[in-house]
């Protein structure tokens, strides 16, 4: 049996966890403390406690595929500090490891096309450290022979974490800066991505998963209300609107992020090619309950 392990079993890991479990693959993931490890569990995922050296390499030795969802803090990638000594003692070669990064590295390029090529430019604390752990990663799989995969993600969304949730809540926040798009993706579209990439892999792969269409944040929730018979919650100008720093630069960086490696290297094509199609089959899921 094929095995994946996950460090950092949250809304990314648990879509791919059950795509692969639907291919007939056992998941193992990392649990902080026993109440995530009883959530983990019942979800037909192995919980493995970080606090127990023994069983993470236990969990490596069996792995085929390895992702790491975890972001990056002041001391770097919480996954490679971890997984890297784990695997040297499991001597464990597994043919796949993914890291999900971000498309923040390339920072702002005022609306233009960016490729997986194309310079980093990262302006943030957070996007910076997400350049230094695909660095890390990359430099760890060259060193110790891993085949190693970089994701660049931009704006994830799915059940539960999208526009129609927000407009449904009664979110007021509209805002609107002229000339303003982003990229986003459905997190199924992410999990067929990684599925896609584990089935060939390439040693220093770097993709952009993203859907077809770059779009202004309040025309999605604009579609958002009207999918859900509701008018849109008024225009709020970005330059009048309060938000926390981190948000503010989040807008202030403008991009279209391009698809195509992943499509023309691993085959894939989104099922939801963009935010219409995203949002009217979530409205689906939620209406058959």
């Amino acid at each position: 049996m094929s095995n994946l392990f996950i460090f950092g079993y949250g809304f990314t890991g648990s879509a791919l966890a059950r795509r692969m479990r639907a291919a007939g693959w056992s998941i193992a993931a990392t649990a902080r403390t026993p109440e995530r490890a009883s959530e983990v569990a019942a979800e037909g995922v192995t919980p493995v406690a970080l606090s127990d050296p023994a069983a993470l390499v236990a969990a490596l030795a069996e792995a085929t595929a390895i992702l790491v969802t975890a972001p990056p803090g002041p001391e770097g990638c919480p996954g490679l500090s971890t997984l890297v000594p784990a695997l040297a003692r499991a001597r464990a070669f597994p043919d796949w490891i993914g890291y999900l990064s971000t498309t923040g590295v390339y920072g702002d390029r005022e609306g233009r096309w960016v490729f997986e090529g194309s310079p980093l430019s990262a302006r943030s604390i957070e996007a910076g450290r997400r350049v230094a752990a695909e660095r890390d990663w990359l430099e760890v799989g060259q060193g110790m022979g891993l085949t190693v995969q970089i994701f660049r993600l931009p704006g994830i969304y799915g059940p539960g974490r999208s526009a129609l949730e927000r407009v449904a809540e009664g979110s007021r926040r509209n805002i609107y800066k002229p000339g303003q798009v982003f990229s986003r993706i459905h997190v199924e579209d992410i999990a067929s991505a990684l599925a896609a990439s584990i089935a060939r892999p390439r040693a220093g792969g770097i993709y952009n998963i993203t859907d077809d269409e770059p779009a202004p944040s309040h025309v999605v929730n604009a579609h958002a209300a009207a999918l859900l018979g509701r008018p849109a919650p008024p225009l709020q100008p970005w330059d009048e609107a309060s938000m926390p720093a981190a948000a503010r630069r989040f807008w202030a960086e403008n991009k279209r992020v391009a698809n195509a490696r992943a499509k023309a290297e691993l085959g894939w094509r989104p099922q939801y090619p963009s935010y219409r199609e995203g949002l009217a089959a979530i409205l689906e899921q939620n209406m058959r309950g």
